[in-house]
């Protein structure tokens, strides 16, 4: 764990080298977000309920799935880059060296200046919170936050299951981005909104559902098993087909002799 903090810290000091460029990405991410929170208020500016759900309780699943897939991405970076260490060699440096290498591709890219998108999460979440209509208790503020938490790890299993793509294509697969960049545009809203079909693929495939529309439902009061509470907890299996997957590909690994 101290390792990782030092990379944390050189990580953050060389993006911090070019302190103008680190701050206006920072904005434009932050922009970016902006412009879905602009979609969704202007829908609603039509509609006063979306599949029952209200403008400030689509805000809060909106919040949720943002502020998971920036941590996802913010410390999972180095996976998006993960190709490129394949076709550079640098891969091959990695797997003679004593630390696993999960951990080594974790520390060679935190992307800091998304948390120009993650301030956005913040700000829409403390501004849904208290117009969502949720009775906040203790078990529903726990629910909340194992909603961000499971989430980001599902989405790291998903960069995880892009990265071990690379090691069979060497380019990554760009079609992976319909479930990690997609799946965050379409969890601004209840998944439930999509149809049945939609929703059984985000249960049972990808698991984006359990941490963002099942716990929702609980959050409101719609749903009052314990089950539904803990449903992101489920989501986590995902990640024991995703890092089985990258161990398969890690295997198989060929070098291309870069």
């Amino acid at each position: 764990m101290r390792l990782y903090i030092r990379f944390t810290a050189i990580n953050l000091k060389s993006q911090m080298q070019y302190k103008a460029s680190f701050y206006m990405t920072l904005i434009g991410q932050f922009l970016v977000s902006f412009t879905t929170f602009l979609g969704i208020h202007f829908l609603f500016s039509s509609f006063q309920a979306i599949d029952d759900f209200t403008y400030a309780q689509a805000l809060l699943c909106f919040a949720v799935m943002l502020m998971a897939f920036t941590l996802a991405e913010i410390l999972g970076r180095g996976f998006d880059i993960f190709p490129r260490m394949l076709g550079n060699g640098e891969f091959d440096r990695a797997l003679v060296r004593p630390r696993h290498i999960v951990f080594q591709v974790l520390a060679l890219k935190m992307d800091f200046s998304r948390f120009g998108r993650l301030f956005q999460a913040v700000i829409t979440l403390l501004y849904a919170i208290p117009r969502s209509g949720v009775i906040w208790t203790f078990d529903r503020a726990f629910t909340l936050c194992l909603m961000i938490t499971c989430g980001a790890l599902v989405f790291f299993g998903l960069f995880l299951v892009y990265a071990a793509f690379s090691f069979f294509t060497v380019e990554g697969l760009e079609f992976m981005n319909i479930l990690t960049d997609g799946g965050r545009d379409f969890g601004k809203y209840p998944f439930s909104i999509y149809g049945k079909q939609v929703l059984r693929f985000l249960t049972f495939i990808v698991p984006l559902a359990l941490f963002q529309y099942y716990p929702f439902l609980y959050l409101l009061g719609r749903e009052s098993s314990p089950l539904y509470m803990v449903m992101p907890l489920a989501g986590l299996l995902f990640l024991l087909p995703c890092y089985a997957f990258f161990s398969f590909g890690l295997r198989h690994y060929r070098s291309t002799g870069s």
